[in-house]
């Protein structure tokens, strides 16, 4: 039924000015969109990126949103430390820390936050 619809990713922020930075100016996405004062909306790719303010910005613990960077992953990782981006690392199973990256086989993640918190990460598959 939603098989072959795009779906679209939110992002709860507690400051839209500190979140534009973040999303334009470190990540490099382009706003497509804006609803007042209260949502941004990103393009990634075909895909797009709401951002909007929340009272409950930065509860969620979970990854929120993930890049399929394919062969890349080592070149991006190194852009957006160069651009301030702190990566997380995390005590996993069966995966190796190299720099940044969680290695698992042929797979790697970096995972970083937004300034609010949210959890997002690179991956390559």
């Amino acid at each position: 039924m939603l098989g072959n619809i795009n779906a679209v990713a939110n992002l709860a922020v507690k400051d839209l000015a500190v979140a534009r930075r973040f999303y334009e100016d470190t990540l490099g996405l382009t706003q497509v969109d804006a609803e007042g004062d209260e949502v941004i909306v990103y393009r990634s790719g075909n895909t797009r990126i709401n951002v909007y303010r929340s009272q409950f910005a930065g509860t969620n613990q979970a990854t929120a949103v993930t890049w399929s960077v394919d062969g890349d992953i080592e070149r991006l990782v190194d852009a957006l430390k160069s651009r301030g981006v702190r990566f997380e690392h995390y005590d996993m199973p069966d995966t190796q820390l190299v720099g940044d990256l969680h290695v698992m086989g042929d797979m790697k993640v970096a995972w970083f936050k937004d300034p609010d918190g949210n959890i997002l990460n690179l991956i390559n598959d």
